[in-house]
């Protein structure tokens, strides 16, 4: 009886297990396979390709979102009727699921570089599935609730586009090292040409993406207009409680060349600065007066108005996450803010010379004030003693009766109109929010002497593409943040662009031939296989029992003849076989 010895290797690939084990749990070695990835795996890769797609747009968005996170959260405050800061939640799950399936698309980029099967573990389609529904759901969600937002991916792109550009061009010229490697490893030449046209058409859209990439930072240097004037919105909301007299007094710190605030009117009629309906959020009203909380802030006459704490809640919300870099002596002087009045804020501009631009909200129906409110407003304008050219008025209502009453006023509508109707009406400047005038339009108001305010600019990247745009002025809840400001981040001439663009396509494709040349020489020079190692590398789709018959040949044909080692030629066939049974006689 002859008794042979089992053959077994263990060659150590711990890289490869870990790739091949945490991506589809196959951490031994027979369990792995250079097999055509079956029809079903291939629809889940396409599945993982387009949930990666969908969070890195979805990631961008919050990203560049973050100009206008306080404006989400009021509008979740207006919904739900509490103040919480609806972005963590979002901004967390966003980036563990973008994290995480950026995660699994490198492990089956190594698959395929391996030339590994892919087959993506269940547990990974169930995370996979979660993440894009998840995802779906939450584009759903902003859309409904917050549709306007969308604009700012086509404007930070103004920004971002170029240097974009340059990484989406160094990712896809790293694949082609992917995609050499499966192209000269194919033996069907449908497979190759298709392969092929695929890359290089998404490499040639890049190349000329360019084309299409516009930005108004991309500019000759002499033709940059001065720096945009800087108008503290609800003064400095990020430093101290919106509409606050300290707010406004941090924002003059800041250097702002005007102060920006919204009115309301108390049944007295008593303009007095108030953001929402009612005094729940910024006040504590609860506690002084429980059974009207819920009621508008416009019902309340002045004397109630300044019984109200107006700081105490910017301490304990914290809503910018700023309370920390804030010195005691700041924090007892915010704790003891009060409600202010239009007439308040007129004054401490009037005395530091600052433009003022106030939007009144008309009080409801029934308010003793409803017809008088224009009045109201105007009385408080002319016994605050601040210069009329000062003040930026914008209601539309009775703007005759205004001009007559008060003609210094400088005329500001909120409503986008064209240049032409503007000047007929009489009015010289335009306050809009920062997505609703276009490059173009921006310089067009400039053209006709309209000076166009944009709100709410917070973030250095928006007020550099705003700068270069032409805009006069910009109205911002971060004045500390754009003081920092003094140009805009970047500023490229267009024959500078056009250099970095040629460039960087021409060192690409040097790069891309490069390797498709070198993968070729490279796979050229492997060794040759005997005819059982054919058949052994076509036997796809045999049963089990045959591929271990053809397996048990070949082992035995190469050790009786003297080849090498079993090592040896599973390392030049690319398989990692192994086998434990022993053959007895």
């Amino acid at each position: 009886m002859v008794k042979h010895q089992p053959l077994q290797v263990y060659e150590r690939q711990l890289c490869l297990s870990c790739i091949t084990g945490i991506y589809g749990c196959r951490w031994k070695r027979y369990q792995r396979s250079h097999d055509d990835t079956t029809k079903w795996e291939l629809l889940w890769s396409f599945i993982l390709l387009s949930t990666f797609c969908l969070l890195l747009v979805w990631t961008y968005f919050w990203w560049e979102a973050h100009n206008d996170y306080n404006e989400f959260n009021w509008f979740l405050y207006n919904r739900s009727g509490e103040w919480s800061d609806g972005t963590i939640p979002i901004i967390g799950t966003t980036a563990a699921g973008f994290t995480y399936i950026t995660f699994l698309m490198v492990l089956a980029l190594c698959h395929v570089a391996l030339g590994q099967q892919l087959n993506l573990h269940w547990l990974h389609k169930i995370g996979v599935t979660a993440a894009l529904l998840t995802t779906i759901v939450g584009v759903i969600s902003v859309h409904q609730t917050w549709k306007q937002e969308w604009d700012v991916i086509p404007i930070s792109l103004q920004a971002t586009g170029p240097f974009l550009h340059v990484g989406a061009l160094v990712a896809v010229t790293a694949l082609s090292w992917i995609v050499a490697g499966q192209v000269t490893r194919a033996e069907k030449t449908m497979f190759q040409v298709v392969v092929m046209l695929l890359y290089f058409s998404v490499l040639l859209g890049l190349y000329v993406v360019p084309l299409y990439i516009t930005s108004p930072c991309i500019m000759d240097p002499d033709s940059l207009k001065p720096r945009p004037d800087v108008i503290g919105h609800q003064g400095a909301p990020m430093l101290a409680p919106e509409n606050t007299l300290w707010s406004f007094q941090r924002a003059l710190q800041m250097n702002v060349t005007g102060l920006e605030a919204d009115v309301a009117i108390s049944v007295d009629g008593v303009p007095f600065l108030m953001h929402d309906r009612t005094l729940r959020r910024t006040t504590d009203v609860q506690k002084i007066f429980l059974d009207r909380q819920m009621d508008e802030a416009s019902n309340f006459n002045w004397t109630d108005l300044q019984q109200l704490n107006a700081g105490a809640w910017f301490l304990k919300e914290d809503p910018f996450w700023t309370v920390h870099s804030l010195s005691e002596r700041e924090k007892i002087l915010i704790a003891n803010q009060s409600v202010c009045s239009l007439e308040q804020l007129l004054k401490l501009a009037s005395y530091h010379n600052s433009t003022v631009v106030f939007r009144v909200q008309r009080p409801p129906r029934d308010h003793p004030c409803y017809h008088s409110w224009i009045n109201d407003t105007l009385e408080a304008v002319q016994k605050s003693g601040i210069p009329q050219s000062l003040v930026m008025w914008t209601p539309d209502e009775h703007r005759a009766q205004v001009r007559q009453r008060a003609p210094g006023l400088i005329q500001t509508s909120v409503e986008k109109l064209s240049p032409q109707s503007l000047q007929d009406n009489g009015i010289s400047r335009l306050l809009l929010r920062y997505n609703q005038a276009r490059t173009q339009e921006i310089r067009n108001f400039s053209e006709n002497n309209i000076n166009l305010t944009l709100y709410t600019v917070n973030e250095p990247w928006l007020f550099s593409v705003l700068w270069c745009s032409g805009v006069s002025a910009v109205s911002s809840e971060a004045p500390h943040i754009l003081k920092k400001v003094p140009y805009p981040i970047w500023l490229m001439r267009p024959n500078e662009y056009c250099l970095m663009w040629v460039s960087a396509d021409l060192l690409s494709f040097a790069v891309v031939i490069g390797i498709f040349i070198f993968q070729k020489y490279r796979m050229s020079g492997m060794h040759s296989y005997n005819p059982e190692q054919i058949m052994l590398s076509a036997a796809v789709r045999r049963s089990s029992r045959d591929i271990n018959v053809m397996k048990e040949k070949l082992i035995f044909s190469e050790v009786s003849n003297g080849v090498g080692s079993a090592e040896e030629l599973y390392g030049d066939n690319g398989y990692n076989y192994y086998t434990n049974q022993g053959i007895s006689q």
